[in-house]
């Protein structure tokens, strides 16, 4: 019988790369997608799936959340998904579980299908998982974990490493971004998705598709006539907050 599997990444195509890499594999059974970690809760409670395929960036939650809130009886075999929390690359090394590095290459991927087939003979699955989760956050209330105080990116042929705190927004530019720090800017080829999961330090929110902000760097709210709302930065910069982005930014910044 085939193992039932559930896909959680909140990118179309991740979803898609991962749906056609298991195509030809008869051990796997995708009997659901999810885009949100709300979803990925209530259909991993609801079909207790054996495999999932967990991304670790969700909207409004992280893989880890997920994982916290399952209530089915048997926990499943995890896959994650990672670019960039190189703490948690150790911590699936150091209890022996599975993850995925983005971009991966086809054969990385089904390696590590054939580790899942293996892993269904081992009945510590679940302690493993708890000592994980434990560890995890036994080291972010520590200040380790993922919460970077520097930012690393590449200039010509050199790394430096920015000064998180200085960050004052980050802006989306065709395929490159563009990270402001006093009257600097750095360009670097990265998306925001990525670049906001290295900045996850609280004080850092996405208010629109193409712009991440520095709380500690807002000015003031700017309220119009048409319902739209601004933010003020501190050097006078001006950013609209969109729509679908509204509700968290205002959750966050305590006004809602």
């Amino acid at each position: 019988m085939a193992h039932k599997t559930i896909i959680i990444d909140d990118e179309l195509l991740a979803r898609k790369r991962i749906m056609e890499l298991l195509t030809d594999r008869n051990e796997f059974d995708v009997i659901a997608e999810c885009h949100n970690g709300e979803d990925a809760i209530g259909k991993i409670n609801e079909l207790s799936p054996d495999v999932i395929f967990l991304d670790i960036e969700l909207k409004g939650m992280t893989g880890f959340d997920v994982l916290r809130n399952i209530h089915s009886q048997k926990m499943p075999i995890v896959v994650f998904a990672t670019a960039y929390d190189y703490y948690a690359v150790d911590a699936f090394n150091n209890y022996a579980l599975d993850f995925l590095l983005k971009p991966f290459k086809n054969k990385r991927f089904h390696e590590t299908l054939e580790r899942i087939l293996e892993r269904m003979q081992h009945l510590d699955y679940e302690e493993r998982m708890k000592g994980f989760l434990d560890s995890l956050d036994g080291n972010l209330k520590k200040g380790h974990g993922s919460n970077t105080k520097k930012l690393p990116i590449k200039q010509d042929n050199k790394t430096i490493f920015l000064n998180t705190d200085q960050v004052k927004y980050v802006c989306a530019s065709s395929y490159y971004a563009e990270i402001y720090i006093g009257e600097k800017k750095y360009v670097v080829r990265d998306s925001l998705k990525n670049l906001l999961h290295q900045l996850t330090d609280h004080q850092f929110i996405r208010i629109h598709r193409s712009t991440i902000i520095n709380v500690d760097h807002i000015l003031e709210l700017v309220h119009s006539d048409y319902n739209e709302i601004d933010i003020r930065m501190n050097d006078l910069k001006l950013f609209r907050i969109s729509k679908s982005y509204r509700k968290d930014t205002l959750t966050k910044l305590g006004i809602l």
